[in-house]
Order: structure tokens, then C-alpha cells, then sequence
């Protein structure tokens, strides 16, 4: 109804599309106006960076306009003082145009809209000068805040062609422009490309622009609003009374009121996603989605750590140990085929969720064999419930989709979680709190959220009505689950496994671990797809493109490769609710033959690089696209017996359309926030590039190397942390670490060089990927890696062999290092041929350089002689040291000054091996002096002497060995 107004009451009105105007023209005058100063009066100070100057770079970028220098910074800080007065009538006015009743969405975007204006204050006021750590704060929450707030001003947006057109296309610009604006950030802080952060500093201006401008198109819908100042006691005439409240009216100048609009047919919104977001929201309903999500994270978590327990057994027995019968535990659904058995099970799920924790509660065994025990335990458990719970759900086509979603959340979430804690889960049974272990919190967290999603009780066998029994084979439904299953574990349970797979080295021409994000963007954007647009993502078109998107990631590598990996994660997120909905029309038969074939994948995946250890492997050995090909095919099987469109499905299909809304609104907020965490993580992690050596006066360059056996140490336990005390403790500069490669199943989809490397302050090349089928070989340098090329010796008869060929930017001098692991003992062939092959490398290397290396050789003997002498003009670093079989320091071209021998503990089955070696000066004798002859830089650290520290002490020769 609109206001009463009696005559001579309204003092001031004015349209509300005003207010846009004023913050829209205040806010560009604040950034315009600081660029103006700053080019007139600090024009070549603000185009410098810590890299280059002018004239390289021409043109600054928005926070070095905007910073610390007068006058600018005053300028920049008056009119954003201005902006607020409209910004927050802006955020106020939006919420009264969108508000309804029965739903809380406005209110959240309106609270976001507030919070992102308050942390704008922020980081403007406080500057990095002032406090660094709150600036960062607050500029990283504006930036998150952007997300759910264009986001959300989408999805409400009323029906405005015009403005819709605008902010649609505002919107689609800033996040367009993320991407080349990433790439040259990249390109400027990584590479140090002249002048890539001028383009860069034009994308940043860019992201202003339609940041701003995105708010602007608000004009277009508040032209229906009039802002009324009623004098209500008359004190603007002249009456003598006191000061009067100023009330502000808001009157909608069309012959519709807004809930007359509301309810007619041009304002309905007819899109899914509209209709999603235009329903209400229940917090206890909200509560079951978190718990259900939880649940998922929980599944996934027990899943991904069974593989990484069992393969604790073989890699100690050096080949099959028996424990490896343990992958077995999943097809417990099998059970499900008794129909007594699946009436039991369905009954007292509850009971199954909280026996499955035994997964969890694993860390506190210490025997590994029991705690394997425990874990398989856990996870059978935990796929019996799941499959149960789907089910049991087959007759409620909403609940189901929602479990089914919030089992695919869990894996977002899961991944998520190892992306915030560098590759490890914080709840596997590795963990625990002394390596990084959020055990405790995880396991209170799961009872609750069980408690929670199980609380109503299943009187039911399961199962649909035969006449909604799709006339396909159960068979086929099985081979899709166990392509889907085998897909995201192998593949997206990590979300740096696929940019390993195309990895290349330096410079970086592809994606590195902190872009993460983007994987775990495109599981998210599958999952809504699947959500939204089944019809879309069940389509033959759809198989097709994931198809390619595989070809792709197996055969190319850098971007290219990756934007296949993104592909494929897409469809693989999204198909998942068809699948496991169609598994579930073909009866309880289907989850037990899908995680059998699913451990079939498993094995496979092992078998083509383990091939030299297990019966059989050199049929699989290095195809691992004869697996993504299987895995391809599986999901082909499993679109073909997605149930037709019969009239029972289709009445099932309507009722899941029409009744999904509200609940998928509460994953879609889960989704957001997931997503959101893994964009600050990735900011967190994203490398600094100012890393420095440890002796710089010195120009001593510490390098070793060490076999760190998967980063399990001998008890079972990720050995992560305890690696990366003992590297700093020895203030290596250049290290070289050896079975390093752990993005398979059976080792979790880990990559330690990530934490490593990003706690320690190191560039890093992780070695040649999964898909190249070694044990791993990777370069950690506190030098600038200026270039790095991978090799694969030549291994006709046994394991691969890898090798990293870099050169480092050494204190101003180019300086080579190799990374190489040879072949076993057993194929001495492959051997001979390696040696040739490294020694006629190092051979025509034109610089110095420094082989860090795994060798299994005797000094003095067989292939010694090709790795050290005339062939490879390389020398040993200690020739009078007989003790030695596997790790071995060798160089040419440089002085090396002293070499050590440090145990391992219980980290690992090897010790780490270190020398020290001075830049620009040439080789030197064998003479060898005492440590009171050798300056103070040029020692290793005492703390390793005698008994040493955590039983890594200097060994075999008692102390360091100090040469002339």
C-alpha cells in the first residue's frame, strides 16, 4: 500500500537511482583521482617494482598507486570517505527491493554487502606500512566477501532485462579478467618477465572498473524507488519545536506493488537456479546439510587413508607383504544382497556410521598392523553405510539427491582440507597432533554429525517399485560407479594431482600446487551442473567432452594439459548424482560389483608402476592410458544404463525437480563457503619467490640428498615435519629428495615437496609426474631454479629411472644440479645403460654442476667408473669413503669445501647425505684438514655431534669432513 502523504510534508525527494549514481562517481573519482596525482607527480617510483623499473614497466599497479605516498594516498582516502554514505544506502536499498518473506537470501547478501563495505575501510585506512598482516586480513576478506556478493545480487535480481544484460556482463568481465590476470602476476613474480606487471597493473585497474561498475547497474533498478524527508512536526516551517527525525520513505513509483510483482507470472523466475534461490531457509535444515556434507568429508577421508596404510606393509617388505588383501574391505555393500541382511543393516545404519568410526579413532593404535586393522574396518563400515543410506533413500527422490550430493560435497571438502594442510588430511591415521593432526576435533565432529543426518530411522528394505526397475544390466550400472568412484579417488582427491600429471619444470609453463583452487572450483561447478542440469551432464555430448578432456590430460602437458584435468574433473562431479541414483534403481547388487571393479582400477593403477614388484606387472607396466581408457569406458557403460525416460521415471524425475529446491539451496551455500576457504588458501599458499641461501657472505651453496621413503617413517606415521626440522637444522640450500612421488591411491595423492618447500622457502620442481611411472625425484633449491628438464633413463628390464637436470642461479653464476635415482640391483642392464646415459649428460654440461644421486654401486667399482672419471668428468665428493652403496655427491667445475653424513632416525631407511661447495672457485685436492682450519660459514652445525639431536647425529665418520 503506498504512503499517505499530507500536503506540504515532503521537504526533499529525489530518485533513488541517485544513490548509485553518487557511489558510483565518488568511488571512480577516489581511484582516478589518486592515478592522476600519482602519474603527475611519482610517475617513475610507482611503476617500479621489487624486479624492474622504468622503462620496462610503464605503467603502476592500483595498490602502488593507492599506497603509502602523499598525496595520493590523502586523495584515495578522502573520496573513499565520501563513498560510504552511498555505499551503505546502496546495500540498505538493494535489501528493500529484494527482500521476501520467505526467504533469508537477502538478508545474508545484504549482510555480506555490509561486511565487504567495512573491510574496504580497512585495508584503505590501514595500509601495509601500518600493519601488514591486518592489511592482508582485510583486503583477503573484501576479495571473498565479492564472491556471494555478486553472486547473490544475481540471483536476485529482479526482472530487469536491461539491468540483468549489465550486471551479468559486469559480472562475467571482473571474473574473466582473473584469469589473465593471474597469468601475468605469474609471469611478473615467478618468471620475472620485464614489463608483465604493467599488463598485469591494466587487469588490476580492469577488476576496478567493472567491480564499480557491477554496483552502478543498481541505477537501472532503484529508478522505481523515491526517496521522501517528511517533516512529521512541521519544524521545516518554522514551528518552534525541537529538532525532528528525518524519516525516509521509499515509494515504488509503478501501479504494482512489490509483492503484487512478486506473485505475477513475468516476475517468476522459471530457471532453476532462481527458483533454488528464491525459496526460504531453515537453519535446522541447514544444520542436516553441514552434518550430511560432514559425513561425506568423513567417508572420503577413511577412503583415501586405507591405501596409504596398506602401502605402509609393501614398501617395508620391498614387494607383496599379504596385508595388501586389505583393499578388499569395500564391496562390504555385497551384504546388501541378502534381503534379511539389507533389512538389518538399513534398520540400524546409525549403528554401522558409528562402527565406521574406527577409521578415525585409528591414530591412537600404535602397532601399524592394528591400526591397518582398524582402518579397514572403518571403511568397510563406512561403504556399507553409504550404500545402505542411498538405498534405503531409492523411494525419496529428494533425499536421496541430497545424500548423494553431500557425499560428493565430502570429497570437495576432503580435498579442500589436504589443499589447507599441504596434501595431508588432518584426520587420517598418519596423523596425529604432534605432525599437523586435527584427530580429536575430526572424531568429536563426526559423532556429532552422524547423530545428526541419522536421527531419522529407516523402516524399510530400501529399493523402488519394479516398475521403476530400469531394463538395463545391474552390470553396467556397476562398471559406471566403479568409473566414477576410480575417478575422483585416483584423480581429485588431491587437487594437486592433476597438475603434476602435466607438470614440466622451470620455467613454469603450467600450473603450480597453490592453483589448486581451480580444480577444486571445477569439482564445485560439476557438482552444480549435476544439480541444476542433469539432462545436461547425462548427454552423450557431455561423455564426449569429458572423454576428450582425458585424452588431453593423459597426452599434453602445462595449460593445455591442465584445462583437460578441469574438463574431466567437471563432468566426473556432475555425473555422480546420475549414477549413483541409477545404481540404486538396479538393486543392491550394484555397489558391491561397482567398489569390486572399483579395487580392480585400484590394483591396476598400482600395477603399471609397480610393475617390477607384483605378478604380472609387466603386462600394465607404464599404461596408465590403458587406465584412463577403462576408467572412460566404465563411465560410457554407466551412461548407457541411466534409466530411460518411462513414465515412472519421469514422474520421479518431476518430483525430484520440483522438491530439490530448498535443500539444494543449502548445498549451494556449502559449495560457497568450500569454495571461498580454498581461495584464501590459495592466497596463503601462494609462493613469495624471495627466498635467500643461508650463507650468502660465503657463497656457499649446501646441497644433499635424501631418500625420504614415501614420508612414512618406520612407524607408520607422515614424516613430513620431522624431514623438514632435519633439513633446516643442516641449513641445506640444495636438496635432492628420492621417492617423492606419492600422487597415487596407494599413497594417499600426497606431495610433500609442497610443505616443504613452502615452510622451508624454496623453489621446487616436483620431478616427472604420476603419469610418468617412477618412485619420484625431486629438486628443493633456495636459488632460483632458471631451468629444469626432466629425463627417463633408459630401464628396459626394471623400474623406471628419473632424473632432474636444473640450472640454478647461484649468487649471480649458473650453477647445474642432477637429481637422479638408477635402477635395482637386480637389472644390471638397466643399470649400464642409466650410467652411460647420466654420464654423457653431466658430460656435455658446459657449467658446474652437482649430482645429488641413488646409485647402488660400490665406490671403485662396475658403473663407478662411468658416473666418476673421463666419462662424465664428474669426481666423488669424499673418493676415500668405501661406505657407501646408494646416495652419492659428485661435481665438476666448483670447490667443494666439506661433506657430511647424518642418520636417519626413524624417518626413513636412509640417511641424508650433505656437502658444501663454494661458488666461483675452481675444484681442489682431496687434501682433507681439521674443522678448526675451516671460517665459521663454511661449518655444518655442531648440534649433530656426539649423540646429536632426536638421534640423527653425524655417523660412519663420527663428524664432518673439512676439505682444502
Amino acid at each position: 500500500m503506498a504512503p499517505k502523504f499530507r500536503e506540504g510534508d515532503a521537504v526533499v525527494a529525489f530518485s533513488g537511482k541517485w544513490v548509485s549514481w553518487a557511489h558510483t562517481v565518488v568511488a571512480y573519482s577516489a581511484f582516478i583521482g589518486a592515478l592522476v596525482t600519482g602519474l603527475s607527480l611519482h610517475y617513475k617510483k610507482i611503476v617500479e617494482n621489487e624486479y624492474y623499473g622504468y622503462p620496462q614497466e610503464w605503467f603502476p599497479s592500483v595498490s602502488a598507486t593507492i599506497g603509502d605516498r602523499y598525496p595520493e594516498r590523502a586523495v584515495f582516502q578522502f573520496f573513499i570517505a565520501m563513498t560510504s554514505g552511498p555505499r551503505f544506502l546502496l546495500v540498505f536499498l538493494w535489501y528493500i527491493l529484494t527482500a521476501r518473506s520467505n526467504s533469508n537470501l537477502p538478508k545474508i547478501v545484504a549482510g555480506v554487502g555490509v561486511f565487504r563495505t567495512l573491510s574496504c575501510g580497512g585495508w584503505t585506512y590501514v595500509t601495509s606500512t601500518d600493519d601488514h598482516g591486518w592489511h592482508d586480513i582485510f583486503m583477503i576478506s573484501y576479495l571473498v566477501a565479492t564472491l556471494p556478493w555478486t553472486l547473490g545480487c544475481l540471483a536476485l535480481s529482479p526482472n530487469n532485462t536491461k539491468a540483468l544484460k549489465y550486471r551479468k556482463l559486469m559480472a562475467g568481465s571482473f571474473f574473466g579478467t582473473l584469469v589473465p590476470l593471474i597469468y601475468f602476476f605469474i609471469q611478473h613474480k615467478i618468471h620475472k618477465v620485464p614489463g608483465a606487471y604493467t599488463i598485469y597493473a591494466f587487469f588490476e585497474w580492469a577488476l576496478i572498473l567493472f567491480d564499480v561498475g557491477f554496483d552502478a547497474v543498481t541505477a537501472l533498478d532503484f529508478v522505481g524507488f523515491e526517496l521522501v524527508v517528511r517533516d512529521l512536526n512541521g519544524s521545516s516551517r518554522g514551528k518552534s519545536k525541537q529538532v525532528a527525525d528525518d524519516v525516509l520513505e521509499k515509494e515504488y513509483v509503478h501501479n504494482k506493488s512489490i509483492s503484487e510483482l512478486e506473485d505475477s507470472p513475468a516476475f517468476r523466475k522459471d530457471k532453476p537456479i532462481g527458483n533454488v534461490f528464491g525459496s526460504g531457509l531453515l537453519w535446522t535444515e541447514a544444520l542436516d546439510a553441514i552434518a550430511d556434507t560432514y559425513n561425506g568429508y568423513v567417508f572420503w577421508s577413511m577412503l583415501t587413508s586405507l591405501g596409504l596404510t596398506v602401502w605402509y606393509f609393501p614398501l617395508w617388505h620391498m614387494g607383496i607383504s599379504g596385508y595388501e588383501v586389505m583393499v578388499m574391505c569395500t564391496v562390504s555393500p555385497f551384504l546388501l544382497v541378502n534381503t534379511s541382511m539389507r533389512s538389518l543393516i538399513i534398520r540400524n545404519v546409525r549403528l554401522v556410521h558409528f562402527v565406521s568410526l574406527s577409521g578415525l579413532l585409528a591414530f591412537l593404535v600404535i602397532t601399524p598392523e592394528i591400526r591397518l586393522f582398524a582402518v579397514g574396518l572403518g571403511v568397510s563400515m563406512s561403504c556399507l553405510a553409504w550404500s545402505a543410506t542411498w538405498y534405503a533413500e531409492g523411494p525419496q527422490v529428494t533425499r536421496l539427491d541430497s545424500r548423494i550430493l553431500a557425499w560428493s560435497i565430502g570429497l570437495i571438502a576432503s580435498t579442500t582440507a589436504k589443499f589447507a594442510f599441504w596434501t595431508n588430511n588432518p584426520i587420517w591415521p598418519i596423523m596425529h597432533a604432534e605432525n599437523g593432526g586435527w584427530n580429536k576435533l575430526g572424531l568429536v565432529l563426526a559423532v556429532l554429525a552422524i547423530l545428526r543426518s541419522t536421527k531419522v530411522r529407516y523402516y524399510t528394505r530400501g529399493g523402488v517399485d519394479l516398475a521403476d526397475r530400469p531394463q538395463t544390466s545391474s552390470s553396467l550400472a556397476s562398471l559406471g560407479l566403479a568409473g566414477l568412484l576410480f575417478g575422483m579417488h585416483s584423480l581429485l582427491s588431491d587437487s594437486s594431482t592433476m597438475i603434476l600429471w602435466v607438470w614440466e619444470g622451470f620455467p613454469v609453463r603450467g600450473p603450480i600446487a597453490a592453483n589448486g583452487v581451480l580444480t577444486i572450483a571445477a569439482m564445485s561447478g560439476g557438482v552444480l551442473l549435476g544439480m541444476f542440469y542433469t539432462e545436461l551432464v547425462t548427454s552423450w555430448t557431455s561423455l564426449l567432452l569429458a572423454g576428450v578432456g582425458a585424452y588431453i590430460l593423459t597426452n599434453h602437458h602445462n595449460w593445455f594439459g591442465y584445462m583437460g584435468a578441469l574438463l574431466l574433473a567437471t563432468y566426473l562431479m556432475g555425473i555422480a548424482k546420475p549414477l549413483i541414483s541409477s545404481a540404486v534403481l538396479h538393486g543392491p547388487r550394484s555397489f558391491g560389483l561397482g567398489f569390486l571393479v572399483y579395487n580392480v582400477m585400484v590394483l591396476a593403477h598400482v600395477w603399471v608402476v609397480a610393475y617390477a614388484f607384483v605378478p604380472g606387472g609387466p603386462l600394465m607396466r607404464e599404461h596408465t592410458d590403458w587406465v584412463m581408457m577403462a576408467t572412460v569406458l566404465f563411465l560410457v557403460a554407466g551412461v548407457y544404463a541411466l534409466p530411460k525416460a518411462a513414465n515412472g521415471s519421469k514422474q520421479r524425475a518431476r518430483s525430484s525437480k520440483n522438491t530439490l529446491n530448498r535443500s539444494a539451496s543449502y548445498y549451494t551455500y556449502v559449495l560457497l563457503l568450500i569454495q571461498l576457504t580454498a581461495l584464501v588458501i590459495s592466497y596463503l599458499r601462494f609462493p613469495t619467490n624471495d627466498y635467500v641461501p643461508y650463507h650468502r657472505d660465503e657463497k656457499v651453496i649446501t646441497a644433499g640428498i635424501w631418500t625420504i621413503h614415501f614420508s612414512l617413517d618406520n612407524d607408520m606415521w607422515s614424516s613430513e615435519r620431522r624431514v623438514r626440522d632435519l633439513i633446516k637444522e643442516l641449513e641445506v640450500d640444495v636438496i635432492g629428495l628420492l621417492e617423492s612421488d606419492l600422487q597415487r591411491i596407494i599413497m594417499g595423492n600426497r606431495d610433500t615437496t609442497q610443505y616443504l618447500a613452502e615452510d622451508l622457502g624454496m623453489y621446487v620442481d616436483y620431478g616427472p609426474g604420476p603419469n610418468k611411472h617412477t618412485w619420484g625425484a625431486a629438486l628443493l633449491s633456495r636459488f632460483p631454479i632458471i631451468n629444469s628438464t626432466h629425463h627417463l633413463l633408459p630401464s628396459p628390464v626394471g623400474e623406471l629411472a628419473p632424473a632432474i637436470h636444473a640450472t640454478l642461479d647461484a649468487y649471480g653464476e649458473l650453477i647445474d644440479v642432477v637429481v637422479f635415482h638408477s635402477g635395482q640391483d637386480e637389472d644390471p642392464e638397466d643399470r649400464r645403460l642409466q650410467s652411460e646415459y647420466l654420464a654423457r649428460l653431466m658430460r656435455e654440461s658446459p657449467r658446474p654442476l652437482i649430482l645429488l644421486s641413488y646409485l647402488v654401486v660400490k665406490p671403485g667399482e662396475g658403473n663407478y667408473h662411468t658416473y666418476v672419471g673421463d666419462k662424465s668428468g664428474m669426481k666423488d665428493i669424499d673418493p676415500s669413503d668405501w661406505d657407501r652403496w646408494c646416495e652419492y655427491i659428485l661435481y665438476k667445475g666448483i670447490r667443494r669445501s666439506g661433506y657430511a653424513r647424518v642418520s636417519r632416525s626413524t624417518i626413513t631407511d636412509t640417511e641424508l647425505q650433505v656437502g658444501k661447495f663454494i661458488v666461483g672457485q675452481p675444484e681442489s685436492s682431496n687434501e682433507q684438514i681439521s674443522e678448526g682450519q675451516v671460517p665459521e660459514g663454511l661449518r655444518f652445525p655442531s648440534m649433530f655431534r656426539g649423540q646429536g639431536v632426536r638421534d640423527h647425529r653425524y655417523h660412519v665418520f663420527d663428524e664432518p669432513r673439512y676439505f682444502v
